[in-house]
């Protein structure tokens, strides 16, 4: 089956890879194509902007977390009814989880996906030397094709002909066009990354950046490119879980600005395994909804702190869920909000749901960072003792214990080395600083919805209709 198909990979970390994305994102939409986006590695900020831009979810692929054949099969059913597939790469193109390999890496998904290269450089301070560098890229893994390359931030249509003239002198590699800069599409950074798409408002943005890739990129050229990755060696498989004819079980999914961060895919195989997915908000809802488990992803808990703390009512409602029996799945954020404050980086301390005897305090520095295997030390609502599952951790928070704690997971790094307890565990709550991607262990999801269906009617005395 043919899934045209484009990485967008950069020469390293901040070169405007998401702003080219989104660029050619927007002007494939205005061309009236349908688009499937996808990123590699562990993000969930720039999926949230490329869904914004093709109202699609954008999926995650990941060469360690996943590895080669869940990661096709998660393109494969996500492309199979677009005209198009864009990939967004991760820092640099050939930078992974080590210094000495590309597992994990930008390169690596490109030799999984069998797709072409575009190469963004920032153009914006050389000439000649734009050449020098295409070429290392071009050569420094033979089985890669870097297909084609894109300046971003060059000023003048000049400036890019001398870069495009070099480029064509040295190599066979395709320029397929540039991006000036333009302060009225940068999208603002914060500690964790840019700001969310549902922080950044109207799609007037996106609609900029797309205006722009037609006038100074080659659309036909790009989308030429796309259709050179020929024929995909992979089709999709049904999710691997196993679906019950019962009555769905109702989860109830945090999202709102402080809980944001999920993947798709998470959300797909819970589905799959027998879940309807209920949206509701730690902010702004007073109440629960009528669920049957919770599940509170990661986000800026820490900046939007007051609010929870002065939702009182939410609070004491997700404790007496919890108290009740009622199943309970967090991540990073989702477990700073059950622990019994949030500490922000003035020191100011916030009271949270209180279900774990631990303070989060954010730091200034410090960043926690890398991906994890999780392997669960005793059998909880996320699989029997033993199972692993693999993720991330990605924040500036630490957990300070105000009590005696319970984890039921252990961490290794992608050394094998331990990293430590994971999973605090209480009754039939589990909430990790890892961010589990459920594909790495599909049977994850399904067992979180057999644990919400096996204490089924046990909290509904603290639910009721959202107001």
């Amino acid at each position: 089956m043919t899934h045209p198909r484009l990485i967008i990979a950069g020469t390293a970390s901040g070169v405007g890879k998401t702003t080219v994305t989104l660029a050619i994102l927007a002007a494939l939409r205005k061309r009236g194509r349908q688009v499937q986006p996808f990123k590699a590695g562990p993000d969930f900020i720039d999926p949230g902007h490329h869904a914004a831009v093709t109202g699609r979810p954008s999926r995650n692929l990941d060469g360690w977390m996943l590895g080669a054949e869940r990661s096709r099969e998660i393109f494969a059913r996500a492309a199979a009814d677009a005209d198009c597939s864009i990939i967004e790469g991760m820092m640099g193109l050939f930078d992974g989880s080590s210094p000495v390999n590309d597992i994990g890496s930008t390169a690596e998904l490109a030799r999984q996906l069998e797709a072409p290269v575009l190469l963004v450089i920032d153009g914006s301070a050389m000439a000649r030397s734009a050449a020098a560098m295409v070429l290392g890229y071009a050569r420094f893994d033979p089985a890669l094709r870097v297909a084609g390359v894109l300046f971003n931030r060059v000023s003048s249509e000049g400036h890019y002909r001398l870069l495009k003239e070099a480029v064509e002198a040295e190599t066979d590699v395709a320029v397929v066009g540039y991006l000036k800069p333009d302060a009225a599409v940068m999208i603002a950074d914060r500690y964790l990354g840019l700001v969310t798409a549902m922080e950044q408002g109207p799609a007037e943005l996106y609609d900029r950046l797309g205006t722009m890739a037609m006038n100074t990129i080659d659309l036909d050229l790009v989308e030429s490119l796309a259709r050179t990755a020929g024929d995909a060696p992979f089709l999709a498989a049904p999710l691997a879980v196993a679906r019950s004819k019962e009555r769905p079980v109702r989860i109830g999914v945090a999202h709102d600005l402080a809980f944001c961060f999920y993947y798709q895919d998470n959300l797909d195989l819970l589905e799959a395994a027998g879940a309807e997915v209920i949206r509701f908000s730690p902010l702004k809802d007073r109440m629960l909804p009528d669920v049957e488990m919770l599940y509170l992803g990661g986000g800026y808990p820490e900046l939007y702190a007051d609010m929870l703390a002065g939702n009182s009512s939410m609070r004491q409602a997700v404790r007496a869920f919890a108290g009740l029996g009622g199943t309970i799945y967090a991540e990073c954020g989702g477990m700073m909000y059950l622990t019994q404050a949030i500490r922000d980086v003035e020191g100011r301390s916030h009271e949270m749901v209180g279900l774990f005897a631990a303070e989060a305090v954010m730091r200034k520095s410090g960043l926690t960072l890398g991906y994890r295997t999780v392997e669960f030390s005793r059998p909880c609502i996320l699989g029997a003792s033993g199972a692993t599952a693999r993720g991330h951790e990605f924040h500036y928070s630490t957990l300070v214990p105000k009590g005696p704690l319970t984890y039921a997971c252990g961490l290794t790094d992608v050394r094998g080395e331990s990293q430590g307890p994971d999973g605090l565990s209480i009754g039939n709550v589990v909430a990790l600083y890892t961010h589990l991607h459920f594909a790495s262990q599909p049977q994850v999801a399904a067992s979180l919805v057999a644990a919400a269906r096996r204490t089924r009617g046990q909290a509904s005395a603290t639910q009721g209709e959202i107001r």
